[in-house]
């Protein structure tokens, strides 16, 4: 699950055209953070969960089925 979520993160990131740098300002978390997330180092909470989505523009829902296909 945490592969599937990381490679789904990064593709998220990079479909939207959002730079890890521009994410984490819009998530309001590190650069350093979303590195990790995308490199399976850490999992996120649903606050952080929400926060991400959020900046990358599409919901929590949409991510999930995502990472479950």
């Amino acid at each position: 699950m945490l592969e599937a979520f990381s490679r789904e993160l990064r593709k998220a990131r990079t479909e939207a055209g959002v730079s890890q740098e521009e994410l984490a300002h819009r998530a309001g978390k590190s650069i350093r953070y979303i590195s990790l997330l995308e490199s399976r180092k850490h999992q996120p909470s649903l606050a952080t969960l929400k926060s991400i989505c959020d900046g990358l523009g599409i919901t929590m829902a949409e991510f999930i089925t995502r990472i479950e296909s």
